[in-house]
């Protein structure tokens, strides 16, 4: 279980400090596939960012006994003097994952080939988020977070990223956030929408995308 107790974030900005969201509560449970719709400019990128453990909260207590994965092609964690081979044996470490296991892994999802073997600095965005991508999925991670990245590569590649994550992982708790309805009624249950610093809960996803619309106008 994931739980988010009375979260707030605000950050500072040329017109003083500017509050993201406050008070967010929410749980996720074991293989729930949870959706979190908002504009751009609302907040969903930094509460999946907390909810990794890359941005802290202001306010608040985020409490998980299930081990959640960073934002998917999430690569701001990335050593960019360091190889791609580099950073994968660092991730390992840092999860105590089988480095020649994981490694396997990468270099089959990646597709980066002698690529992997030069400094992360010298990538093209779309070659770091295939490495972040495979390394995410090399992980046995509990829940997958999941932020609008789903159109990395071509064609082939997106079926594979679909293929592994939401067909061979379909056990496992999901959170994406998109501002694209379609998309989280693809893949999710249930949904929240971050609106005017809130985040409302919505069990049937017809409630939060009439909300969602309503919220735009």
């Amino acid at each position: 279980m994931i739980r988010l107790h009375n979260i707030s974030k605000k950050f500072e900005t040329q017109q003083g400090w500017h509050t993201i969201f406050s008070d967010v509560n929410l749980t996720i449970n074991r293989g729930e596939k949870l959706g979190i719709l908002g504009r751009n400019g609302s907040g969903k990128s930094t509460l999946i960012r907390i909810l990794g453990g890359i941005t802290i909260p202001d306010e608040g207590l985020v409490e998980k006994n299930m081990s959640i994965s960073w934002p998917l092609a999430f690569s701001g964690g990335f050593q960019g003097s360091l190889t791609g081979l580099d950073n994968v044996r660092f991730i390992c470490r840092l999860y105590q994952a089988n480095y020649k296991e994981v490694l396997e892994y990468v270099k089959d999802f990646s597709e980066l080939g002698s690529y992997l073997s030069e400094p992360v600095k010298t990538y093209s965005s779309g070659m770091r988020a295939r490495l972040a991508f495979a390394l995410t999925l090399a992980i046995d991670f509990d829940c997958f977070l999941i932020d609008e990245v789903l159109a990395v590569g071509d064609d082939r590649f997106r079926a594979r990223c679909h293929e592994e994550l939401f067909v061979k992982r379909h056990d496992r708790s999901m959170i994406l956030v998109s501002h694209h309805p379609e998309t989280i009624r693809h893949v999710c249950n249930k949904a929240c929408v971050l609106s005017d610093k809130q985040l409302h809960h919505f069990d049937n996803l017809d409630a939060a995308y009439s909300f969602y619309q309503g919220a735009l106008q």
